[in-house]
């Protein structure tokens, strides 16, 4: 070739070659590439081989089925008790003959949550249809109408209690929050100065001091002749709760939204309320996923300390249930059981937070 022939100004890409093949580590190398690898190898064979006994207490020597409930006593677990009072720990007091319709809100529960799943259904529509499942949800538990007989609160119990106290609480929590971050970033000083103690005041609490606050306190608050059953006052101090910590994770976000996007919105003459609830909400509420699940996850937990005031939750019930003389004091088996649904609970939005949190961030690298 001439160098008349060539080309300076052209640009020649090189070959592609494909990347090299990562060699993989072995197995030895992985558990003993280092001194730190061995060390944590080692110490999980301890831990591993010190969980032999409780396998066998677990498995091997348990008890799965009995008729004769002294016959728990020899051996390991007695899973035997799960099963004869599995009923009163998922429904606790309530009803026996009515124990389908508990049966059936745990089921709209897990309808309803399951049909929320997806992003593309979120907006005004199921915001409607919550509130309608709810109401649903709530006459099955009370009746008094189309034909049910009357339960009172004072009846309910176990896992019914749980999901709806939490439920209730993040979803009647989740528009105070809001109302309470946009105050705390509000210019005006009153919004401002109300949020903030508001804010401090209920997080300075421990959620003991607030349910027995509402529990004792809220009926001598109210004007003469009102009265709020305890199931009431429980989920008005889980609410107040939830806003509070809910408020501090949102406002979080609210800051990591760049202001000029406000600043060209008011340039252009969209309003205040409409700047912060089509344009700042949304990006703020997508950049604080994982710390919105974690305070779901919370809640959900902490309607275990519903029993101080007497509001008979799941865990109440199995301990209730652990007290019958006619078993031999299960009381390990029992709090297993409520903590593996609890687990199971948290761990299901655990991982839909991950799923979720991973959608958002493939579609803003679009």
């Amino acid at each position: 070739m001439t160098i008349a022939e060539t080309n300076p100004f052209e640009i020649t890409s090189p070959k592609y070659s494909p990347p090299p093949k990562s060699n993989r580590r072995s197995l030895i190398a992985l558990l003993f590439g280092d001194l730190t690898a061995s060390c944590l190898t080692v110490l999980t064979g301890f831990l591993l081989v010190s969980l032999i006994p409780a396998i066998n207490w677990a498995v091997i020597n348990a008890t799965w089925v009995t008729a004769d409930p002294p016959a728990c006593r020899e051996g390991g677990a007695c899973w035997a008790f799960i099963a004869a009072k599995f009923r009163f720990i998922i429904f606790g007091t309530y009803p026996p003959d009515e124990q389908w319709r508990p049966m059936l809100v745990m089921a709209l529960i897990l309808v309803m949550v399951l049909g929320s799943l997806s992003p593309r259904l979120w907006g005004a529509k199921l915001v409607y249809v919550w509130a309608t499942a709810i109401a649903a949800m709530l006459v099955l538990m009370w009746g008094g109408m189309f034909g049910l007989s009357n339960v009172p609160s004072s009846a309910w119990g176990g896992l019914p209690v749980t999901l709806l106290l939490a439920l209730l609480s993040l979803g009647l929590g989740f528009p105070f929050a809001i109302a309470l971050a946009l105050g705390r970033r509000s210019t005006l000083p009153v919004p401002r100065l109300l949020s903030l103690l508001t804010i401090e005041l209920v997080r300075g609490l421990p959620l003991v001091g607030l349910l027995f606050v509402a529990s004792i306190l809220l009926p001598l608050l109210l004007p003469a002749g009102w009265s709020i059953d305890k199931l009431g006052r429980t989920l008005a101090a889980l609410t107040v709760f939830a806003a509070a910590y809910l408020a501090e994770v949102i406002r979080g976000g609210l800051q990591g939204v760049p202001p000029g996007q406000a600043e060209a919105a008011r340039a252009l003459g969209i309003s205040s309320w409409k700047i912060a609830w089509h344009i700042v909400l949304p990006q703020a509420l997508q950049k604080v996923i994982p710390p919105l699940t974690n305070t779901a996850i919370v809640m959900v937990k902490n309607t275990s300390l519903v029993l101080i005031v007497g509001v008979f939750d799941m865990l109440s019930a199995g301990r209730v249930a652990a007290t019958d003389p006619q078993w031999p004091a299960p009381y390990v088996e029992s709090y297993i059981f409520v903590a593996g649904v609890y687990f199971l609970i948290c761990f299901g939005i655990s991982n839909y937070s991950r799923w979720l949190e991973g959608r958002v961030q493939s579609r803003s690298y679009r």
